[in-house]
């Protein structure tokens, strides 16, 4: 695969003088017409040691405006990032729409080491492979242009490196005489690499290196007529995402759903409420310590329909948690910032910090709900969703995240008698807006559009907890005797 950047490949010094100027005006215009674009660019610089990545990106940098250019390096792995499940390093530094955001030391650099130095095995590797694969699909598929260059040295081009830079007295990048040595290793893993995450959506673009005026250059290039393509592509000035830009689609009903199985029936007297109460908030007291003791996260998502208890039972859960071990997010119309990123940028960057507790009230699952049956999101990006939350989930699980999901249920009659006893009661009046009613009149709509996203997000590391709403007090002992399971059995704790 890298014998195309072995070529020996070349640019006169005189050549680069002449052509730098215009290639750096015309990077200059395109920059300035991705300002109005509704996709960000995001480029991946990776290769082996001391091909001139750094270089690179110092040429980029001059090149380029910096007011609309980010980069990051991604080398060793922070505390605060420890904390976390690993892509959450990344997906909090995605550029904006509108913006170029360059990655050194990207998502594939810890998986190749990993297998180079016998940390995982193959299967690991491919495993981290289709990951990555999965991730970018879901970049490009939101409208991100994805532009991968891997930089290229044969070996002895590397060993020449080495040798000039200790020669003029040059600090060699940290990694190359450590990797020098495992060069044929690393060179086959990268090739396995590039050749499963090299995909008609974002392709790697392999440039032979050892001439920096020929690296230049066909980087310049190349960044420049991708950018170009693109921009004749979706000429459109970018859009508010998030907006109710395309109808919303007719939505069958279904004569069962899976919400027609709760039992709204089922109700707890005064004196059962009480003593259940005080034991599973006691329980859960001692839980929430030994997660912070053993440095889990929780994660708690609460959807539901409206009126139908969900801040309620919330704060029956958090009466039990020391207030400095928990944080309560209500999840609103995204903001402007949010709108010119992926739906799940914000959540990603607000995950918990471990031993801590999140909980979320309404999440994620508004793509597949309110976006969906309001028409803000358009049926390709609902519809790719299910399995977008589905890998953002597993690759909590898979970091430790103890995650519960919570949907509270009334029936239609109750959803009304609750409507009018907000109308009536003067400090439950603020509660009750026209979005309520506007979302009472589709209720077929979203108990179809719930019924499908349990079917489709319920997993076995994930499970959804269909919540009995129609009596409070059962809805709330429910809510904190789930808690309390699954915190058991995720800490070893027993019954």
């Amino acid at each position: 695969m890298f014998e195309a950047a072995e070529l020996g490949r070349k640019v006169p010094k005189s050549v680069f003088a002449a052509e730098e100027p215009a290639l750096q005006m015309a990077l200059l215009q395109a920059q300035r017409r991705l300002e109005d674009a509704d996709f960000p660019v995001i480029i991946v610089v990776s290769g082996v040691e001391g091909s001139g990545k750094g270089e690179v990106i110092n040429r980029l940098n001059k090149w380029l405006d910096t007011r609309g250019l980010q980069t990051h390096a991604f080398w060793d792995t922070t505390e605060e990032e420890a904390q976390r499940p690993p892509y959450w390093r990344y997906w909090r530094r995605l550029p904006p729409s509108g913006s170029v955001g360059i990655m050194l030391g990207s998502w594939y650099t810890q998986p190749i080491v990993d297998r180079a130095f016998d940390r995982i095995d193959d299967a690991e590797l491919d495993r981290e492979l289709r990951r990555i694969e999965e991730f970018e699909r879901l970049l490009t598929d939101d409208g991100a242009l994805l532009i991968k260059f891997w930089f290229h040295l044969s070996r002895r081009d590397q060993k020449k490196r080495l040798r000039r830079d200790v020669k003029e007295g040059r600090m060699s990048p940290p990694l190359l005489k450590k990797f020098a040595k495992r060069y044929d290793r690393f060179a086959s893993h990268c090739e396995r690499a590039l050749r499963m995450t090299d995909t008609g959506g974002c392709p790697w673009y392999i440039i032979e290196s050892a001439d920096r005026r020929y690296r230049d250059l066909t980087v310049g290039k190349t960044l420049l007529q991708s950018i170009n393509e693109r921009l004749e592509q979706d000429p459109a000035p970018r859009r508010p995402r998030g907006g109710n830009e395309t109808p919303p689609i007719p939505i069958p009903e279904a004569s069962v759903t899976v919400l027609d199985r709760v039992d709204l029936d089922a109700s707890l007297s005064k004196e059962q409420y009480d003593e259940t109460l005080d034991k599973y908030q006691r329980q859960l007291n001692n839980l929430a310590w030994t997660a912070h003791k053993q440095q889990r996260h929780v994660v708690a998502v609460f959807e539901g329909w409206d009126a139908a208890g969900k801040g309620g039972a919330i704060r029956r859960v958090t009466q039990a948690v020391d207030g400095r071990l928990y944080r309560t997010i209500s999840i609103a119309a995204p903001t402007d910032e949010e709108r010119a990123h992926h739906y799940l940028w914000r959540f990603w960057r607000q995950l918990p910090r471990a031993g801590r507790m999140t909980i979320y009230d309404r999440s994620w699952y508004g793509r597949v709900l309110v976006e969906r049956v309001e028409g803000f999101a358009s049926p390709p990006e609902w519809q790719r969703a299910y399995q977008e939350i589905n890998d953002f989930e597993e690759q909590l699980v898979d970091h430790g995240v103890v995650l519960m999901k919570f949907w509270l249920h009334i029936s239609f009659d109750e959803q009304l008698r609750r409507f009018r006893e907000r109308e009536q009661v003067e400090h439950k009046r603020h509660k009750l807006t026209e979005e309520d009613w506007r979302n009472r009149e589709k209720w077929s709509e979203y108990e179809a559009a719930v019924n499908d996203m349990v079917a489709r997000t319920s997993t076995e590391y994930a499970p959804w907890t269909l919540v009995a709403g129609n009596d409070k007090k059962f809805a709330r002992v429910q809510v904190l005797e789930t808690f309390c399971q699954r915190l058991s059995t995720a800490l070893g704790e027993g019954e």
